[in-house]
């Protein structure tokens, strides 16, 4: 009969099974370790910056949702990926490995301790399901960035929310009093995201040599580099002392890789092994974007100069808003929150309409504007939309 299997039959199907079952063990494993993914979907920030993207009027004079660096990526970076294309059709490990004994170099770390990857998104969801996996909790701000407690909760995590101190920075004293025997993982977003808040260094540091004990610190670094000195408030120190913390960084911000994707974490090697299981990170690579990434990484002159016309057009942006009686947060990233009045949609609504694309929030009761910082003819185009609604 034409469904029988005969014996020889047989036999090459169980060679060819036990070949692909040998192939895909690294797949399997990948597998086994990710926990069932909650159906009920929670929108993120990004995904709402997307979907308000896909509907932006045409004509957009001004885009100051995403926070981006709108005068990236560098010379220097534009080269590279030119230069890389003829051979963009070998595979690119040799580059990864630069890239990667590139940052350890300047971290004063070892290789085994990076780990690269599209962005820093894909990071920041292995983190959230290996650590909450089996219902554990990732404790955050209240109003903080939400892309790592949310892919908890959809793979069946909890989240527990510490609001924010008087000054709307992230409460370091109220979240280490949250921790229990259920907490997996505590988020740290520093600048914080949306407020651009940061918290004393010092406070942060003795904070993750307490916590990282009891549970895994992940302290987000991707707004570190609009900072005076990075170098001094960065958490890698903590990381080389062999704390259990995850410290994440991109190219996304000052340097303008946004579209490009590329970004890395620092931990402890059995960290690095542990999170391999949920994410291909550095294979979703492109040759364009390492080579990119090597020619600008800590291009001072480049990074200085994005610098420098960031603040420029921050230094506008709060003269705007004080002139139209507005007050603000004081800004440590490339964006800004005020309190509107009026109603948060509306006004995103109104400002659209002008060709001018911003980011609403509610906190604390109040509606609030988030405005990222563009070029400066970007930053002249919100301020005449936003007198014409103040």
């Amino acid at each position: 009969m034409a469904n029988t299997l005969n014996r020889r039959n047989w036999i090459k199907s169980s060679a060819l099974m036990a070949g692909g079952l040998a192939l895909a063990s690294g797949t399997i494993n990948k597998l086994a370790a990710m926990p069932v993914v909650n159906k009920s979907r929670l929108i993120t920030n990004f995904e709402a910056e997307r979907e308000i993207m896909a509907n932006a009027a045409p004509g957009l004079k001004a885009r100051l949702f995403f926070n981006e660096n709108p005068f990236g990526p560098s010379p220097a970076a534009k080269k590279a990926i030119i230069d890389s294309l003829d051979l963009s059709y070998q595979y690119i490990f040799p580059q990864i490995r630069q890239l990667s004994s590139k940052i350890a170099a300047y971290e004063g770390i070892q290789q085994n301790n990076v780990m690269l990857s599209a962005g820093s998104s894909a990071l920041l969801e292995a983190a959230a399901l290996h650590y909450c996996k089996g219902g554990k909790t990732v404790i955050t701000g209240e109003t903080s960035y939400d892309d790592l407690p949310s892919h908890a909760v959809r793979g069946g995590g909890k989240w527990v929310k510490v609001p924010l101190t008087k000054d709307y920075k992230l409460d370091l004293d109220a979240i280490e009093a949250k921790i229990d025997d259920n907490t997996g993982i505590i988020y740290i977003c520093n600048p914080n995201n949306p407020t651009a808040t940061v918290v004393d260094t010092d406070k942060l540091k003795a904070f993750c040599e307490r916590v990282s004990k009891k549970t895994m610190v992940f302290v987000d670094e991707a707004y570190i580099d609009y900072l005076p000195d990075p170098k001094s408030t960065t958490l890698m120190a903590n990381v080389k002392a062999g704390q259990n913390i995850i410290v994440s960084r991109t190219f996304s911000k000052l340097y303008g890789f946004a579209g490009l994707r590329c970004g890395y974490i620092v931990a402890q090697p059995e960290t690095i092994s542990a999170l391999s299981l949920y994410t291909n990170a550095d294979a979703n690579l492109s040759s364009a974007t390492v080579a990119a990434a090597i020619a600008a990484y800590q291009e001072t002159d480049f990074l200085k100069d994005a610098l420098a016309k960031t603040l420029a057009s921050r230094d506008f942006l709060y003269a705007t808003l004080k002139k139209e009686g507005y007050d603000y947060i004081p800004s440590s990233a490339n964006f800004v929150m005020f309190p509107l009045k009026m109603d948060g949609q509306k006004f995103v609504g109104e400002m659209m309409k002008r060709g001018v694309g911003v980011r609403n929030w509610k906190m604390n009761g109040t509606d609030w504007c988030r405005v990222s910082i563009g070029r400066m003819d970007e930053m002249e185009a919100f301020a005449e939309a936003f007198k014409q609604l103040s």
